[in-house]
């Protein structure tokens, strides 16, 4: 696959419904659009964990997310650019968003070293030292070829303590300015900021206007579901929604399960990822219209119903879930497939059924109507294994 022309479409948002807060959209790339509100799969390591790239696009994907820190430790960004790019490497020719290793200055707190300049890494996988600055990791991102880039920031853990959260904000902060001087000008190439500030309202708001005033092609709230209930992560997200521009994609960070991305769509985020349905699956979990089912439950050994017959998802509709079950208890590499497909193709399934309903003007009606359908399937399971 070829690098797109210089020539080609530039990153542009288009807004083009609006029901209450929630939004529906599209994000134009030079690589295709991205239908908003948009779930990204999680493809840290330049794969969707027990899929293949063509099945996570035949699911409904319009977009993956790749991790800077993780492919600069393995193969090597460096490697990636001379096989023709990230998204040549990994035969996904769509857009890609990769995160810009701030998630793993918390993940990885106790192999790291923060100072002004950046953060000094310990590699988790043979120990040796990486510096990653905002502008190694523009750098990183400009080599894979990435579609939409993110800034260099700190995330923290919550709760922690205001004097944490300050810091961390203002620093990232800094580093966006630095990322935004760093990463070189090319056309169709986007660059997010990312607000920081922990659970204070006032840090939120301080840290959206100056990335705002500093000019991104949007906006992400990063330092959420890292903790904290889901409450604090809602009136974080009603909090900052009113300083950030109408014009630019809304990005939340990390989140998160069917219930968080229905609340946040409502409150007018447009874009997500979350390692969730892929990590729930090769764990049994899969998530339905019906609610959570846990495959690993004894209880399943003797069902021959599938997960859901109405799915738009095969997997979900063939096979039983004694089958399923069977597969969990016994480690079988086919039942992580089946069951992230099944639930990556429910988190699509989801995304699509609260674009339309926004376009429809019905999106209250269609939340009411999907948390009914997930309280009504959790009374029925709790029933059936009591």
């Amino acid at each position: 696959m070829s690098e797109p022309a210089e020539s080609e479409t530039a990153f542009r948002f288009k807004l083009l419904h609006q029901d209450g807060a929630a939004r529906a959209g599209v994000i134009s790339t030079p690589r295709g659009e991205i239908r908003t509100p948009a779930f990204m799969p999680v493809g840290t390591a330049a794969t969707v964990k027990a899929m293949q790239p063509e099945a996570v696009r035949a699911l409904g994907a319009d977009i993956v997310l790749s991790n800077t820190y993780h492919l600069m430790l393995r193969p090597g960004a460096e490697r990636i650019a001379a096989l023709g790019g990230l998204h040549r490497f990994m035969n996904w020719p769509h857009p890609i968003l990769t995160d810009s290793g701030g998630f793993q200055v918390m993940s990885l707190a106790k192999l790291r070293k923060l100072d002004e300049n950046g953060v000094t890494f310990q590699s988790h996988i043979d120990g040796a030292r990486h510096v990653l600055t905002p502008e190694r990791s523009m750098e990183i991102q400009d080599l894979l070829g990435s579609d939409i880039v993110m800034q260099f920031d700190e995330c923290v853990r919550l709760p922690c303590a205001p004097g944490e959260a300050e810091r961390a904000m203002r620093l990232s902060l800094r580093w966006g300015e630095r990322s935004k001087r760093a990463l070189a000008p090319k056309s169709g190439r986007a660059l997010f900021g990312i607000v920081q500030g922990g659970d204070d309202k006032a840090l939120r708001r301080e840290s959206a206007t100056e990335l705002v005033s500093m000019g991104f092609d949007g906006y992400a709230l990063g330092g959420l579901a890292v903790g904290e209930p889901q409450a604090v992560m809602l009136d974080m997200i009603e909090t900052v929604m009113p300083f950030l521009p109408v014009d630019k994609p809304h990005y939340l960070m990390g989140v998160g399960t069917p219930d968080d991305l229905l609340q946040s769509v409502k409150r007018g985020i447009d874009m997500f990822d979350c390692v969730m349905p892929t990590r729930a699956g090769r764990h049994g979990l899969v998530f339905t219209r019906h609610g959570r089912i846990n495959l690993r439950n004894a209880r399943h050994a003797d069902d021959p119903a599938p997960i859901d017959e109405k799915s738009s998802c095969a997997a979900a509709r063939i096979y039983s879930r004694a089958y399923l079950h069977h597969l969990v208890k016994a480690s079988e590499i086919l039942g992580m497939i089946l069951m992230t497909t099944i639930n990556l193709a429910y988190y699509q399934e989801l995304m699509a059924g609260m674009r339309a309903a926004i376009a429809e003007g019905r999106f209250e009606d269609f939340a009411a109507e999907t948390e009914a359908l997930w309280r009504e399937g959790e009374s029925l399971s709790g029933r059936a294994s009591a």
